[in-house]
């Protein structure tokens, strides 16, 4: 026996595992002692896996390939840690031909999509790197060809064309760009989502499906009792209240009254494989629920088994009203002494101890004012049967209680378990869950039997609850007593049924809102989910994803039996996906490309990387996820909400807009400089209207200011009801081109024609007295510096809105920074306009007079007013119908947004065997 570095561990090594090791390979156990690992990593399983070193068996036509690592327990992966005991075993695999190897190889060879923005910006940088040649090149023959002043001076006319190119290079569009991003970055992190890559951002705003996680994400992540069936009456508990009263119970007996709709028709049986409530457990897994169901055999009369035993409908309450704090600590007393659990802190989940099934009792007791200790106090317990999963029920012997009207000389037994064996079991029923001898009746069982199926097709786990009076001198303090003190009773059936408790991990109550806000961007949120198909069905109708349209759930083993072309058909069917394993999370993933819809994919498991890296948008758990899974994402949920990713979404639409915007308030700026020059040699202007560095001024601080403005502006409304941007659409579409077209004439014009009066107009003829070839210059490039700018002004107040009218208040509202920058750029061009030496040594320009001023007054009244009627005829045209924001038509496109179709759905080499563990979502 020696110890080497694992790195040097071939196949065939026989290796040896103790407390604290770490699985150095993939390997075959041939001896174990008491071994169990950790695979939460690899698995999602958060509970230690015991090993054995016994043959898997294998079901017929199945390949072992294919047998799930959560069965096959005779082996140890390379990664995972052992948790208990130890064990030896042959290494079968080293690097990345293990389990974990396999995942790191499909992370790698999975490629990372190319968002839409940077594949744009890369378009529009060609264009304008064409557009920019271009006009250097007509600037150049322009000067020296025509113009009288360069006319045949080689090194002047390099000169002017060089100008024209820094006049139309946007050094500052990057910047802003950046901004955009790094500020909807800031804001999404305010609010939990943290972005990994900037360019993410973007993406979100085009998502057309988002496939989400069930537990944690969806759901709370906390089982809680949301009802409480008794003889007569049906009693619904708040699980989102935060108060401490007995209000929060509330008799209402149209709660879960009759099966499910997907499941009227089945028998007891069928509704049990569907189910919570089935002892098989999920594939791969042991059941985490402990008080299964192992038989349900209902009446061919479902409706009339149903019916109430005691149709007294005032006891103990009226419908509506909620019952006393007593009855509730009577009824639900079972819950609370039966149990070895622990209640966390406030009611929560910091500190709790014990099963989440058996402590969202004790959560309910609580949230309606029983103090649990005092009760667990008053009632000391006397004797107890631990629980098995043999027989899946507990009891307890305790002292009674005031509220347990006891017989003298009595103990009151608690027996909590698997509904149908304490059915089996019952001999009388509590008339409406109150105690004592004189509230008794016999036991309806096919009532019970039917709640149990009406319940469980509803997705809830259900847990019953039972007690019974016994002589004191029947059970000695401190006895651990065996099953047959419940089942080998000499009277047979002995106990009374109090109510059933229906639990379920609730849905968050800001997801439903969240879903519907999606639902109105025209965005699915399909649902993927480890549990059983009819807790994901019943989740899924709670949240608004199972709906008339997609009215069913398709489970893992059907998708595994699925072609490429079926599961194409089969995800645009359907929302809920139950007893999914990540293998079909990825399959799920690729066939939504293959149908060009934009995927956003949650998981949390080394095993969920795959699916991270393929999705267009990899969102990883924050609280529950692992390292591996959040390298995988471009975004991490800091809180595990859904109703994050619907704000992200949100955002990344904004980021859409705002980059538009973006280049509706730079492109004219840069472009009307370039024109402006070239412009001014064809109209014989004595020089450029603008200096070169009167241009960079205006490219890095007026246009960078500006655009800053719309680079933060908020979401305009209406940007979640209307549906994703089409794939392939571009930032610049047909009335944005037209946009900053019109923009880019009017600033050029107004630029050229101030140059114009100026240099023409009689009132600055004492200039050319005072200074002979300057004066009147840099009067003119005074004018035209401020036209540019100040009419920068006029586009940028424009553009912050798409369609709704600037001519409003509203246009210096609701982005601080639309004043601010006004307030700045004017302060800076009055201070380079005026302040001498820098005005005429460094800008070559002079200080404007009165008249200078009106020219830069209408300028600005004119950009705006003709950029503000061509937005009102395209209000008009949408209103109209006119597809304004194509939406349909391909301008710019390159033709590649048709969906690729069942092909394209290769997966990454490896992935056919790898057969990961179920999640646990």
């Amino acid at each position: 026996e020696i110890m080497i570095p694992a790195g040097d561990i071939v196949p065939g090594d026989v290796c040896l595992l103790g407390l604290g090791d770490k699985v150095p390979a993939d390997l075959r156990l041939t001896s174990v002692s008491n071994l169990a690992t950790g695979e939460a990593a690899l698995t999602g399983e958060a509970v230690p896996i015991d090993k054995t070193t016994d043959s898997i068996p294998v079901e017929g036509g199945l390949d072992p390939e294919q047998v799930p690592l959560g069965d096959r327990k005779n082996m140890g992966y390379s990664a995972t840690l052992v948790s208990v005991g130890s064990g030896i075993g042959i290494a079968i695999s080293t690097g990345d031909f293990t389990q974990i190897g396999t995942i790191n190889r499909l992370v790698n060879q999975t490629e990372t999509i190319k968002t839409d923005v940077l594949k744009q910006i890369d378009l529009v940088s060609k264009y304008l790197f064409i557009c920019i040649c271009t006009m250097c090149l007509a600037t150049f023959f322009t000067a020296f060809f025509y113009s009288e002043t360069y006319k045949s001076k080689v090194l002047d006319s390099i000169n002017i064309a060089l100008v024209c190119a820094v006049a139309m290079v946007p050094e500052g569009l990057e910047a802003i760009v950046t901004l955009t991003y790094s500020y909807a970055v800031k804001v999404m992190a305010s609010q939990n989502a943290i972005v990994r890559a900037l360019p993410a951002v973007e993406t979100l705003g085009s998502v057309t499906v988002i496939c989400s996680d069930k537990t944690g994400t969806l759901t709370q992540n906390i089982m809680s009792l949301t009802a409480f069936v008794t003889s007569n009456a049906r009693y619904k508990n708040d699980v989102d209240a935060a108060e401490r009263v007995p209000m929060n119970f509330v008799r209402d007996d149209s709660y879960l009254v009759e099966r499910a709709q997907h499941d009227l028709k089945k028998s007891g049986s069928e509704i049990l494989a569907d189910g919570p409530n089935n002892p098989q457990g999920r594939r791969g897994k042991d059941p985490s629920f402990h008080f299964t169901t192992d038989s349900l055999h209902t009446t061919d009369q479902p409706n009339q088994a149903g019916k109430v035993a005691s149709p007294d409908d005032n006891f103990p309450v009226k419908e509506g009203e909620s019952p006393t704090q007593e009855w509730i600590q009577s009824a639900l007393s079972c819950g609370v002494l039966c149990s070895k659990c622990v209640l966390g802190e406030g009611g929560g989940r910091a500190g709790e101890i014990g099963n989440p099934t058996e402590l969202s009792i004790l959560r309910a007791s609580y949230f309606c004012g029983i103090d649990i200790e005092e009760l667990k106090n008053d009632c000391p317990i006397v004797a107890e049967v631990p629980f098995s999963s043999d027989y899946k029920f507990m009891a307890t012997v305790h002292e009674p209680a005031a509220s347990d009207n006891a017989p003298a000389g009595k103990l009151v037994a608690y027996v909590k378990g698997a509904p149908d064996r304490m059915v089996k079991q019952c001999k009388f029923q509590a008339k409406g869950g109150v105690a004592g001898e004189e509230n008794v009746e016999p036991v309806n069982e096919d009532y019970w039997i039917e709640q149990i199926a009406i319940l469980s097709s509803h997705g809830l786990r259900v847990l019953g609850l039972c007690r019974a009076f016994i002589d004191k001198d029947s059970v000695n303090v401190g006895d651990n007593l065996g099953p047959e003190f419940v089942t080998g009773r000499p009277e047979g059936k002995w106990l009374t049924m109090v109510g059933l408790c229906a639990i379920m991990d609730p849905p968050r109550p800001e997801c439903v809102q969240a879903i519907k806000e999606a639902h109105g961007a025209g965005v699915r949120v399909a649902m993927i989910t480890g549990d059983h198909k009819d807790t994901a069905t019943a989740i899924g109708h709670m949240l608004g994803i199972v709906d008339e349209n997609f009215s069913e759930a398709v489970t893992g083993p059907e998708l595994d039996a699925m072609s490429d072309e079926e599961l194409c058909e089969v995800v645009l069917t359907h929302n809920v996906f139950a007893r999914a394993s990540p293998q079909n999370k990825i399959r799920i993933v690729k066939a939504l490309q293959a149908k060009g819809e934009v995927t956003s994919m949650t998981g949390d498991g080394v095993n969920d990387a795959p699916a991270l890296k393929a999705a267009n948008m990899g969102v990883a758990m924050g609280k529950e996820g692992t390292d591996v899974a959040r390298e995988a994402s471009e975004m991490i949920l800091a809180d595990d909400n859904f109703a994050t990713i619907v704000f992200a979404v949100k955002q990344g639409r904004v980021v859409w807009d705002n980059l538009r915007k973006v280049l509706l308030v730079n492109t004219p700026i840069n472009n009307s400089q370039g024109l402006s020059v070239l412009l001014g040699l064809l109209v014989s202007l004595p020089n450029t209207p603008i200096t070169a560095i009167q241009i960079l001024y205006s490219n890095f601080i007026c246009a960078v200011t500006l655009g800053f403005v719309t680079a933060i502006e908020p979401a305009e409304d209406g940007i979640m009801i209307i549906p994703p941007r089409r794939v392939g659409k571009r930032l610049i579409g047909r009335f944005l081109f037209l946009r900053i077209v019109i923009g880019t004439c009017l600033l050029t014009g107004c630029v050229v024609g101030s140059a114009i009066i100026i240099n023409s107009h009689s009132r600055y003829d004492y200039l050319d007295v005072e200074e002979p070839g300057k004066g009147r210059l840099q009067m003119m490039r005074a004018c035209a510096f401020n036209v540019l700018d100040f009419g920068a002004m006029s586009v940028m107040l424009s553009a912050r809105f798409a369609y709704n009218s600037s001519v409003h208040p509203r246009a210096f509202m609701g982005n601080p920074a639309a004043v601010g920058s006004i307030v700045i750029v004017t302060i800076l061009q009055l201070v380079l306009t005026y302040v001498p030496g820098l005005n005429s040594f460094v800008f070559g320009m002079r200080g404007l007079d009165w008249f200078g001023w009106v020219l830069v007054l209408c300028s600005m009244v004119l950009v705006f007013a003709v950029m503000e009627i061509e937005k009102a005829i395209r209000r008009s045209l949408k209103a109209k119908g006119a597809d304004t924001d194509d939406r349909t038509t391909p301008f710019f496109t390159d033709g590649s947004s048709a969906p690729p179709g069942a092909a394209a759905m290769t997966m990454p080499k490896g992935a056919s065997k790898l057969n990961l563990q179920e999640l646990n979502h």
